[in-house]
């Protein structure tokens, strides 16, 4: 099923797919430098921190946690409301929800320069949105704002190999992709925290923005 989804993909969406890996990835680069070792890209991490902490009655801690994970499942909840076809179709909410991203890591960024929690929040909402976004028109295929998934699949793959199954190659790429996009993310978020603190997030969000605008005129040159 999956495979035949991913054959109905148009042939941009690798493309598409790196670059948002590579955003969310240099995102968790900021927070995993700049939150005390906390991911906000994904939450399996986060719930682990959340039961420790629940475990040592550490209920502050606790407490910040649980917005953590709520404001991941926020993001994905306004990608819902925003995209309500698992069909991609060029003109839907895609690039305005993309712009919603971006607006979300320039006010994470600002408030996390005040010193205020309510940053990790924002930034944790989107990665949820554009988790739920990908995911909304891939049919489950694509994860861009983590890994597990994608390694999972890609080991189903190579077991399929060894029985003589042949690998299907566009997804192999799609896999490749999204693995070194959210990799050369993390570089580059790494890089850009040192020199620039949390104004790193400005680059993901200035991507953000121009994937918007390269996706809205290529809706209107396709009609």
């Amino acid at each position: 099923m999956g495979a035949f989804l991913l054959t109905r993909l148009p042939p941009w969406v690798e493309v598409g797919a790196f670059l948002l890996a590579f955003l969310a990835g240099s995102v968790n680069a900021v927070g995993l430098l700049g939150f005390s070792h906390q991911s906000v890209s994904h939450l399996t991490g986060t719930s682990s921190l959340l039961g420790l902490a629940l475990a040592d009655l550490a209920l502050n801690n606790a407490l910040h946690l649980l917005f953590t994970l709520l404001s991941f499942l926020a993001g994905a909840a306004l990608s819902g409301m925003l995209i309500t076809s698992t069909a991609l179709k060029l003109g839907r909410h895609y690039g305005f929800s993309l712009l919603i991203e971006a607006a979300l890591l320039i006010m994470a960024m600002l408030t996390l320069q005040q010193g205020s929690d309510l940053g990790i929040y924002l930034a944790s909402m989107a990665c949820g949105l554009q988790n739920a976004m990908v995911t909304t028109y891939s049919g489950s295929i694509i994860r861009t704002t983590h890994l597990s998934g994608i390694f999972t699949d890609l080991g189903i793959m190579l077991g399929n190999r060894l029985r003589g199954i042949p690998l299907n190659g566009r997804r192999l790429l799609l896999f490749v992709l999204l693995i070194g996009g959210f990799v050369c993310g993390g570089v580059v978020g790494t890089w850009l925290f040192r020199l620039l603190h949390f104004t790193a997030l400005m680059a993901p969000a200035a991507l953000a923005v121009s994937l918007a605008v390269v996706y809205w005129r290529y809706s209107r040159q396709y009609r």
